[in-house]
């Protein structure tokens, strides 16, 4: 009897909406995430940074400040857009995260945009969606999206079970993500959470196949990630002609400046796309995904 074709890799992602590494990997991953296209199992696992029992800060002002400025160091790193001003530090990565995970329930592309708009909460808005109702917000207008069943999704028993498996999961890091190679402002080692509890680094990439795994932590250029996904599986990933300026940004409806140098082959902008400008620089979108974005929404101070 055969034994039939080997198993898809699986690619597990290790994120938060709201982490800034995880927002500077964006180009890499999108791109990586292309490549592998239809050939691999891409699974995000939400990693809770910011946690239901972490401990107030005794003076939210100056820890606001504090985080702003290490954003804005993140971003000297990365090159992605940043808020000129962060309204405060995110309360809660929960909220974010049951959002993204019931958006996963409509689909992978409804997913990824409900996720990059979380994403842009805090990093273009400067106003993290922690709580249910900005998380919903955020994703207004999604097109396709079913806000009702994402709102009912969101709070289901299900998806919450499922943030949590992922949490879990993210504190239960394999041995190679302990000590990571160097060679990155954010290497990737495990974290040491606040109540003592250990888990990977955001982002970090596992990929799992039947020759085995690879863990890939920290923000790394492509070439990293698309090493360990080759080791595993030749032949992979694909190295398809990035599109033309407007293909792109039909397809993926935002994108930054890193985003485009990597997803685009012509001349940037293309002569529709609508900007955001960011203190970290412009934030491009797509007319239709413009007409819904929430920093250009009737009333809404377009950030600086």
């Amino acid at each position: 009897m055969s034994a039939g074709p080997p198993a898809p890799l699986e690619v597990v992602e290790y994120t938060d909406p709201l982490c800034p590494w995880a927002w500077g990997s964006e180009p890499v991953f999108r791109r990586l995430r292309g490549a592998l296209d239809g050939q691999v199992r891409w699974r995000r696992a939400y990693g809770v940074l910011f946690d239901h029992d972490d401990d107030p800060a005794p003076d939210p002002a100056a820890e606001t400040a504090w985080y702003a400025r290490y954003v804005a160091g993140i971003a000297a790193h990365t090159g992605a857009p940043r808020a000129a001003a962060l309204t405060r530090v995110a309360a809660s990565s929960w909220p974010a995260s049951q959002v993204a995970k019931a958006a996963e329930r409509q689909g992978a592309e409804i997913a990824d945009r409900v996720l990059r708009r979380l994403r842009e909460s805090v990093f273009v808005l400067g106003d993290p969606a922690d709580t249910v109702a900005r998380a919903l917000d955020a994703a207004r207008g999604v097109p396709g999206l079913d806000a009702d069943r994402l709102a009912a999704d969101a709070v289901a028993d299900e998806v919450v079970a499922a943030v949590r498996a992922d949490r879990a999961e993210a504190r239960a890091p394999l041995p190679e993500a302990f000590a990571p190679p160097g060679g990155s402002p954010h290497p990737g080692a495990v974290k040491e959470t606040p109540d003592g509890e250990l888990r990977y680094a955001l982002p970090t990439l596992v990929v799992r196949g039947a020759a085995g795994h690879r863990v890939v932590a920290g923000w790394r250029p492509y070439e990293q990630y698309a090493a360990a996904v080759a080791e595993l599986s030749p032949g992979l990933p694909c190295a398809p002609v990035p599109p033309a300026p407007e293909e792109a940004l039909a397809r993926h409806r935002s994108l930054t400046g890193p985003e485009s140098a990597v997803l685009a082959r012509g001349v940037w902008p293309p002569p529709h796309a609508v900007r955001v400008d960011t203190a970290g620089g412009p934030l491009w979108l797509h007319p239709a995904e413009a007409a819904t974005h929430p920093a250009l929404r009737p009333g809404v101070s377009p950030p600086r």
